[in-house]
């Protein structure tokens, strides 16, 4: 019996400086993108009520926005969209002229090295709510009528600036439709980063409200995965290599820590995004505004656990506060 051995593991925890010198896992700014609102009108600030310290931005507005952005060095963000009006295909979320493409040209005019990726998906542009167009019966998405849709809105935004390309739809075929349609276009240098992991959780509803999604019926189920599916996030993210993608996301990130891990297993080569959604954060807000919580504690360590589990970057709606501290 050697009992020095048992205080051995704790003689490197002793001193802040050394818990810092042997950290496995660092959470650095760069490893940060900040989800954006834009929407159409002007003079237009609105505070998101379900995700305290976000806003719905008018393209005017935003340019102030930016610039605080810039000031703090944020690596990138996520755009989406609120359209003036909605129909049944969401063709306004192809509109060169569309609330996305004036923040695009925003970003690239006063912060051109902000890396700009641009949510692409037609739930904020359908006037039913959900991710596509509707076969006739309206009881379920057309597949491949979307698909059409998605490589217009992608061009859209890349003729705009965007610099990523992100499909959330969860349409099969999506990324090779995507590929395709930017490729004959010229714009084989654009990167598809796809949401290839996407459940369908309960955890997406504060974004909902915020993007003014009014599902009118049925849920979107039948084309986002079963929150009790493990390996069938392996056959997506593969199907998704196949086609084209070039980085691949699972979202949600914090009660998907498994799932993040087994990608990051399976497909090391791939940059690994996680989305730390809306749900995940407002629930840290809210039992910090008990004071139940430290928040800043809980967000980093949350945040940290991502990193931790695999994920290369986190989209998260904590990345200006984290900034602020790192």
């Amino acid at each position: 019996m050697f009992p020095d051995l048992i205080q051995r593991p704790r003689r490197l925890r002793q001193h802040p400086g050394l818990r810092r010198l042997v950290q496995e896992t660092h959470l650095r700014g760069d490893d940060l993108i900040l989800p954006l609102f834009v929407c159409a009108g002007e003079k237009i600030k609105r505070p998101i009520s379900s995700l305290p310290g976000h806003h719905q931005w008018s393209t005017d507005e935003l340019i102030a926005e930016v610039q605080a952005l810039r000031q703090l060095g944020i690596l990138g963000v996520m755009l989406f969209g609120i359209p003036a009006a909605k129909d049944a295909e969401g063709t306004y979320a192809s509109d060169d002229k569309g609330v996305v493409q004036k923040a695009i040209r925003v970003f690239k005019q006063h912060y051109p090295e902000c890396v700009v990726m641009t949510d692409l998906c037609f739930c904020e542009y359908t006037d039913h709510g959900h991710c596509g167009a509707l076969t006739a019966s309206g009881l379920d998405v057309d597949n491949d009528r979307t698909l059409e849709l998605l490589g217009q809105q992608a061009l859209s935004h890349v003729r705009a600036g965007a610099d990523v390309i992100a499909p959330s739809g969860m349409m099969d075929g999506m990324v090779a439709a995507i590929r395709n349609a930017l490729d004959e276009e010229g714009f084989r240098h654009i990167p598809i980063l796809s949401y290839s992991v996407k459940y369908s959780s309960a955890l997406y509803a504060p974004f909902r409200s915020s993007a003014q999604i009014d599902l009118k019926q049925g849920d979107r189920k039948t084309y986002q995965l079963n929150p009790a599916n493990r390996f069938e996030a392996l056959k997506e993210a593969q199907l998704d290599i196949e086609q084209g993608a070039d980085m691949l996301m699972v979202k949600p990130a914090h009660t998907y820590l498994d799932i993040i891990r087994d990608i990051k297993e399976n497909f090391p080569e791939y940059p690994l995004a996680a989305y730390h959604v809306s749900g995940e954060y407002a629930m840290i807000k809210a039992a910090a505004a008990q004071n139940l919580i430290d928040e800043v504690t809980v967000a980093l360590e949350v945040l940290t656990a991502i990193k931790r589990a695999g994920a290369d970057f986190i989209i998260t709606y904590y990345a200006k506060e984290i900034m602020e501290l790192l």
